[in-house]
């Protein structure tokens, strides 16, 4: 038996000193000169004898003797991780989430009224066989009946073009003086636009004269080409067709539509306007190539229904969802219809024909089904077994799922065009809305945290998460390439943790799911680790040296520009100079002196100038516009590319 404190009076030093126990990790030896050594369980404790003079309990007897092993680590903070393991362990036993539906009887009617009238699986089969044949049948004849082009009188079947097709390049794309952008004028062309080509914005810098024009529509002019013709709007040929028919009033954005289309040769003073919901761009000086739109023209042009074809698919999904108790046929038939409604009607790629888009999207739809049938398995089949509230899973589940599917539409007021750093900069409101939907991300985070503790799953899922961000993290230190996040990979990311059936969890879940399909319709798998020049795309800035000007002799009639001799360890060998946005000179190494005198071309105008090293045919990045002034005066250029 232990001594008592009356027979060991010595010990009650060691007894008033705790922290030396916690600090020690273990055992003091005795100072009384006794051998035996003064242990207490903590049960013995609880219990005592009423003279409350129990010693504190060693740190040692009770820590596991693996959590013992790291007594270097301070105590507090042991106690803390033991505490926080022990939150994530959730309760015992666990708390599985259940939705209890509202009405009951109302959610299940139809599909017991299926059940009632057809009990065998054999009927229920045909049932949906009709079903979806009927779907088939009625999204197919539409979609047939929209991809007729039809006729317009004089000028024939009209040609599709998307919404961002324009009459000529930016840069020195059209050659010397346009050359490789010819005819300028004295031609016609019948056209058909889809819809909603208003959404469509340039994503890399354009340079207009003195603006730089980025994240908006692009279209030029489309002032009244003299006063004779008020309704006769003008382009510059660069703008968007679609977006400047739009603008002219001759398709809406809404429903798309035909016009013929007239070059209308070289022009100048492009003003800016504002109509139909596109503000066009100022130009004010002459530009060898514009177009114009023939009106009152007699045409069988069919526009684009993307709208009653989404009314067709919207009714059969609602149905199906409220009638189907087991989700491996809800999921896979909605999934089905979702992504080729979003890859052939409302978000489809750039092909010009049903043909050949049809063939794109039903191979994109191959490895995005295996996809599906992976994360089917293991968060979307979860989540909806024994569900019954089926008038809430429409509501919320196949709600989000057309949110996320139609986000071209849903999540055009987000100002981010694409997660990148550059973007990111470039783009007003962008970092906000950033910081918003992080923020927005992190709270519902929080609770899915708590609803996968309550299930017992926390730990899992924070092993899950944790093999995720170690993944991110090394593609983000991977050099020369970048990691980007689309809309595929975000929904892969976020989808393991709405696995729980709880009604935040069914809209979040068909959020995801909608992203998915629309980013693989849409765009397909595209790599998450890219190049820089993949990132920038084939317009963006090089960010690469920009000729050096070493003199400027202007008068009102010419002038005269000398440069610095482009550097041969870069690979650059001439320059390309930009007069009015088209260039007019090429120079190389070996081609006389590295100077050039150019005469005004209109007596009344002035003119704008930038300049550009060249490898072989292709240019870096161009200056920003220096301006030579009506009066002869020389405006030097800015810093930095354009």
């Amino acid at each position: 038996m232990a001594p008592s404190k009356s027979d060991h009076p010595g010990d009650n030093t060691e007894r008033d000193a705790p922290s030396r126990w916690e600090q020690d990790g273990g055992p003091e030896p005795s100072t009384s000169g006794s051998s035996t050594l003064d242990v207490r369980s903590r049960a013995s404790s609880d219990v005592g004898h009423g003279n409350g003079s129990h010693g504190p309990i060693p740190v040692w007897l009770h820590e596991s003797s693996k959590s013992f092993q790291w007594r270097w680590v301070p105590y507090r903070l042991r106690q803390f991780a033991r505490a926080v393991a022990a939150w994530t362990q959730g309760p015992d036993p666990p708390q599985m989430q259940r939705i209890t539906p509202f009405f009951p009887s109302i959610q299940e009617a139809p599909v017991r009224l299926i059940a009632r009238y057809f009990p065998r699986k054999v009927q229920k089969a045909g049932l949906l066989g009709a079903f979806l044949l009927s779907w088939l049948l009625t999204f197919s004849l539409v979609l047939h009946h929209s991809a007729s082009a039809g006729n317009i009188k004089g000028y024939g079947r009209p040609q599709p073009i998307w919404c961002g097709a324009s009459y000529w390049s930016g840069g020195n794309s059209c050659g010397l003086n346009g050359n490789r952008c010819r005819p300028f004028d004295n031609a016609v062309q019948a056209f058909r636009c889809p819809a909603n080509c208003k959404a469509t914005h340039v994503l890399n810098p354009h340079a207009v004269g003195l603006q730089q024009i980025n994240y908006q529509p692009f279209v030029i002019g489309g002032t009244p080409r003299n006063e004779s013709s008020a309704s006769e709007y003008i382009y510059r040929a660069d703008s968007f067709v679609c977006q400047a028919a739009i603008h002219a009033g001759v398709i809406s954005n809404q429903r798309g539509g035909c016009g013929v289309v007239k070059l209308a040769g070289e022009h100048g003073n492009f003003g800016s306007t504002k109509r139909n919901g596109i503000e066009s761009i100022a130009f004010d000086v002459s530009f060898p190539k514009s177009f114009t739109f023939i009106t009152g023209l007699s045409s069988n042009c069919i526009k684009d229904l993307r709208w009653p074809l989404l009314v067709v698919t919207v009714i059969f999904t609602t149905i199906l969802s409220v009638c189907t108790a087991s989700p491996a046929v809800f999921f896979p038939c909605v999934f089905t219809m979702l992504f080729f409604h979003v890859g052939l009607v409302s978000d489809p790629p750039t092909n010009t024909d049903y043909a050949s888009l049809s063939s794109l999207i039903i191979g994109r739809f191959l490895p995005a089904a295996f996809v599906a049938a992976v994360f089917y398995r293991y968060s979307v089949k979860p989540q909806q077994e024994n569900l019954s509230a089926y008038i809430e899973r429409t509501i919320l589940w196949l709600g989000g799922a057309w949110v996320g599917s139609l986000n071209n539409y849903t999540f055009v007021i987000i100002p981010i065009q694409r997660l990148t750093p550059s973007d990111l900069r470039a783009q007003p409101g962008a970092r906000l809305a950033l910081v918003i939907i992080v923020v927005a991300l992190f709270a519902i985070a929080l609770g899915q945290v708590w609803y996968l503790r309550l299930e017992g799953r926390l730990r899992r899922y924070l092993g899950i998460y944790g093999i995720l961000a170690s993944f991110l993290i090394f593609c983000v230190i991977i050099p020369t390439l970048n990691l980007r996040i689309h809309h595929y990979f975000l929904a892969l990311l976020l989808l393991p943790g709405t696995r729980v059936q709880t009604r935040p969890s069914l809209l979040y879940q068909g959020i995801l799911v909608g992203l998915f399909i629309n980013g693989t319709a849409r765009w397909g798998f595209d790599s998450i680790l890219q190049t820089t020049s993949e990132l920038r795309g084939p317009d963006g800035p090089l960010h690469s040296p920009l000729p050096n000007i070493t003199s400027v002799i202007p008068t009102v009639s010419n002038i005269t520009f000398s440069w610095a001799l482009p550097s041969l360890k870069k690979g650059y060998d001439g320059i390309s100079v930009l007069v009015n946005d088209v260039e007019r000179f090429r120079w190389y190494r070996g081609e006389g002196e590295p100077e050039k005198t150019f005469v005004r071309r209109e007596e009344r105008e002035r003119e704008y100038f930038r300049f550009a090293y060249m490898k072989g045919s292709g240019t870096a990045d161009f200056t920003k516009a220096g301006v030579w002034e009506v009066d002869g005066l020389w405006r030097e250029m800015e810093k930095g590319g354009s």
